[in-house]
């Protein structure tokens, strides 16, 4: 049988929309002789939807369409992922209202439904808040063959970190009710090292199974997810007979009764697939949020220089507009380097001094200030201001103000709350400092776009005379360290010192600053998820909290 398969880019609640994407992708995968057509996770509705599902002139709309939609299909079959209502069992058990499900038509009607398995409940996933899981897995019939449809989580029972989510194993539970094939619909995200991590297992569920496996990965910016596509069709062997690219819509048609030659294997590098992936994730953001054009804060440093070239390939030089806002501590090399980015990626860019601004404000603020020195308080002032003039220019222009601040700084509270967070999206919240200049050297690959003399410049907010970031914190490599040891991996400082030799001091220094700062974190916009679990909504540590006042520093 040759399957298509439909990498889409779905919008939640955007039925008319997803319903003409399908369409679309189905008539491509036909024309390509395709027999069937897979689409991904929640195709038709979007996905995540949170709190839409409860709405029931949201799911009437959603079935309305879904009914539409049948209209337009023939003889060739579509799997397409939707919202169904949970009919309840006669045992009188208090169940989930709803389902996440799959219908497959075929000649104008539905031919069969499927139900998701495992409904996850981990990292920023809540799907358990609303979907009853199925609680039998078994084929669906199509044209003589016996189908075995798998959504998301169904395929896969292990996170990157190895531990086991699920004690159900729906593929194999299909395999035992006589299966011919495997299809998953998922909408999984992308995180580094993701998609490699995915194929492998999918390789080894083809052999384990002895079946032929269609993944098929949604593609896309929804909110902090980016998903990444990567859909697969793999041999009984597990070798690839089809992979789709990463990060770009795509429809391809694939047999199943071939043999592949090959183990699937994820092409570029891990930088390289974080870079498409913020610039999926800029791009969607910004249009789906209705927005055309970004603006960014340009200091002359490197996280505001990146960030200003992903915005560039995202939305076209066109689309982007940048301010540089020095003050009485701005260095003048710092300025120019900002302008003469702003000039090399063709991007308009005021020049405005705060200093005049900043000196009313702190005159107006005497009574309130008194004759204390100077401390940070002026040195928020001044980002508060910058941000002032930034949001001005949104409202008044139309543009979507976005964050530059990195997931290093975001972490341990090194930024201005109302501030340097008072944006509309965080492009680089989840990118380590250490992998932003990764990316300014990958953003260089052709020819150097961002300069030297930004790459080297000692990070420093430039909020007081001569204050360069290494006088605050640690190095950030050290940091950056940390925080994956402490974040991610869940290890105690304790165990950082014994363990990798880490100096006392600058663990227990990051420790506190990750955990006293999450009242910051939860003020922040939304964060492009790039690199690693545990953020966001993933994350839930307490604002208020003494456990972590009585550590050591």
């Amino acid at each position: 049988m040759k399957i298509g398969i439909a990498q889409i880019n779905s919008i939640a609640g955007d039925f008319a929309g997803n319903a003409k994407k399908i369409l679309s992708a189905y008539h491509e995968a036909v024309n390509k002789g395709a027999e069937l057509v897979v689409t991904p996770e929640l195709s038709l509705f979007g996905y995540p939807l949170l709190d839409l599902v409860l709405k029931k002139s949201f799911l009437q709309e959603g079935f309305d369409v879904l009914e539409k939609l049948c209209e337009n299909i023939g003889e060739v079959g579509l799997l397409v992922g939707y919202v169904d209502v949970n009919h309840i069992g006669t045992e009188g058990a208090v169940e989930k209202l709803y389902r996440n499900a799959a219908a497959l038509i075929q000649n104008q009607e539905i031919m069969g439904r499927v139900y998701k398995t495992l409904i996850p409940k981990y990292d920023v996933y809540d799907q358990q808040h609303y979907f009853e899981p199925s609680k039998k897995c078994e084929p669906l019939r199509y044209n003589g063959h016996k189908i075995g449809v798998l959504i998301g989580e169904d395929l896969w029972y292990d996170d990157l970190l190895d531990r086991p989510l699920f004690d159900r194993d729906p593929a194999a539970e299909l395999k035992n009710n006589r299966a011919q094939m495997l299809i998953n619909m998922s909408a999984s995200h992308f995180q580094v090292g993701k998609p490699q991590f995915k194929a492998n297992l999918f390789e080894v569920i083809a052999c384990g199974t002895n079946l032929p496996l269609v993944c098929c990965n949604a593609v896309g910016g929804n909110e902090q997810f980016i998903f990444d596509g990567h859909s697969l069709l793999l041999d009984p062997n597990g070798n690839a007979l089809v992979q789709l690219p990463g990060f770009v819509e795509a429809v391809e048609v694939g047999d199943v009764t071939l043999d592949g030659t090959d183990a699937p294997v994820i092409v570029g590098k891990s930088i390289e697939h974080i870079y498409k992936a913020l610039i999926l994730g800029i791009k969607d953001y910004t249009n789906k949020l209705g927005f055309e054009k970004a603006i960014i804060g340009l200091s002359g440093g490197i996280d505001s220089a990146v960030t200003l070239a992903l915005a560039v390939e995202a939305l076209g030089a066109d689309n982007v507009k940048a301010m540089t806002l020095p003050s009485r501590y701005s260095e003048p090399s710092g300025i120019a380097d900002a302008l003469s980015l702003a000039y090399t990626l063709k991007v308009e860019c005021d020049s405005i001094s705060i200093t005049k601004t900043f000196d009313h404000i702190l005159e107006s603020l005497n009574d309130v200030l008194g004759s204390l020195p100077e401390d940070r308080t002026e040195e928020n002032i001044q980002s508060r201001l910058r941000s002032l003039f930034m949001m001005a220019a949104s409202n008044k222009h139309g543009y979507l103000p976005l964050s530059t601040i990195n997931k290093t700084d975001m972490f341990t509270g090194n930024y201005t709350v109302y501030g340097d967070n008072c944006m509309g999206m965080s492009v680089l919240g989840d990118v380590p400092k250490k992998v932003v200049y990764k990316l300014a050297d990958y953003i260089n690959r052709d020819s150097e776009i961002i300069s030297k003399s930004i790459i080297d410049k000692v990070p420093s907010p430039e909020l007081a005379k001569g204050q360069l970031d290494d006088h605050v914190v640690p190095s950030y490599r050290v940091v950056d360290s940390i925080i994956e040891y402490y974040v991610i991996y869940g290890l105690s400082a304790s165990e950082i010192v014994n363990d990798f030799g880490f100096n006392e001091s600058d663990v227990y220094w990051v420790q506190k600053r990750i955990d006293l700062n999450a009242w910051k974190r939860l003020q922040t916009p939304p964060v492009l998820r790039v690199t690693s679990p545990g953020y966001g909504r993933g994350r839930r540590i307490p604002i208020t909290q003494g456990y972590i006042k009585s550590l050591k520093l």
